[in-house]
């Protein structure tokens, strides 16, 4: 689940995962490896549930930017490193790249809206929205269950998208408990019984 603006809008519950284009299956060409649907690929991968976060930086003349990604994951606790993935073709690829820092918010279960408003096209992400200013003043979204605030270590091609690697230098986790979660193309709630 990355942004629309980024990639395919995954995060439209309206839009089933066989519905989102792609331009090697409406090419009518297999992926290159085996033959694979793309569709079929990206659906299985559905099958996963991810937790959300919203990633932000600076870009280089200083505007707050962000984006809604699934791909987050812990690396190694000894050096503390996380990771996660950009599209290649983001219009802010080359931004996140150049950032020193970035931080990793964590949606809370409240703030699908948020996650919706950052995996949009609108330009205005941050209007309205309270933050506080994080490492290197990247923002830091109000409200969600934690926050890792990293340096951007490395990056690694990984196919159509980049890799990143954030060697995290402070984090903290919020008030709020319950997270948002991704699956089958929707937005789901832990059950509070567990």
């Amino acid at each position: 689940m990355t942004s629309s603006t980024d990639t395919a809008n995954c995060l439209d519950p309206s839009v089933a995962p066989a519905d989102l284009p792609c331009q090697t299956c409406d090419t009518g060409q297999a992926l290159a490896t085996r033959g694979l649907c793309c569709r079929d690929f990206r659906s299985t991968l559905g099958s996963f549930a991810t937790g959300v976060t919203v990633v932000t930086a600076l870009a280089a003349d200083g505007e707050a930017i962000g984006v809604t990604i699934s791909s987050f994951n812990s690396v190694s606790l000894d050096p503390p490193l996380i990771l996660w993935s950009l599209s290649l073709n983001s219009p802010n690829i080359e931004a996140f790249s150049g950032a020193s820092h970035y931080a990793v918010n964590v949606l809370a279960a409240d703030q699908q809206d948020i996650s919706d408003r950052f995996a949009s096209r609108r330009s205005d992400r941050f209007a309205g929205l309270s933050t506080r200013s994080g490492l290197s003043d990247v923002p830091l979204l109000e409200g969600c269950c934690a926050w890792f605030e990293c340096t951007n270590e490395a990056h690694y091609p990984g196919g159509d998208h980049l890799i990143f690697v954030g060697h995290v230098e402070r984090f903290a986790q919020g008030e709020a408990e319950s997270p948002l979660i991704f699956h089958n193309a929707r937005y789901r709630r832990l059950d509070g019984d567990n």
